[in-house]
């Protein structure tokens, strides 16, 4: 398994955790971003920038998947190409996308894409708290335990 980051919206909190978790299971990290990030030094742990336009970070993400692999992504488009791959595609919220959930949250940012379009003010998400942390902590170390325990 490999990891792909949407990085340019992931927050710096859910990159640390991910770091740590590349480091103590020895799973390939990508950060894929269209802005100069910054990484510790690894060999588990790599940084891809891609050029600025709308979706490209996401295409290249998607171009470079393979079924298994786990993409990170608050991104519901994103994510639902990710699970027509045979991806896995978890939020820095710790919301684990899957086949049976992905349509519900696709009709429900379409519909809100809608709202805002129509000049309703839809907000944003609240601050990512403790509790989203540690439900991405802890979606995150059940998937790379089960891809460890996975014969290869």
């Amino acid at each position: 398994m490999n990891i792909w980051v949407d990085a340019d919206a992931c927050p710096g909190v859910i990159k640390e955790i991910l770091f740590r978790a590349a480091e103590r299971t020895g799973t390939r990290l990508t950060l894929v971003a269209n802005h100069v990030l910054r990484t510790p030094p690894s060999r588990h742990i790599t940084f891809l920038q891609v050029t600025t336009g709308f979706d490209v970070a996401d295409n290249e993400i998607v171009k470079r998947l393979a079924a298994g692999d786990l993409v990170i992504t608050s991104d519901i488009p994103l994510a639902a190409e990710v699970i027509d791959k045979a991806g896995h595609a978890l939020s820095p919220r710790g919301e684990l996308f899957t086949a049976d959930n992905i349509k519900p949250r696709l009709n429900m940012r379409d519909f809100l894409d809608t709202m805002r379009s129509s000049g309703f003010n839809t907000g944003g998400p609240p601050p990512l708290n403790q509790a989203d942390r540690q439900a991405f902590a802890n979606h995150l170390d059940r998937l790379l335990a089960q891809n460890m325990a996975s014969p290869r």
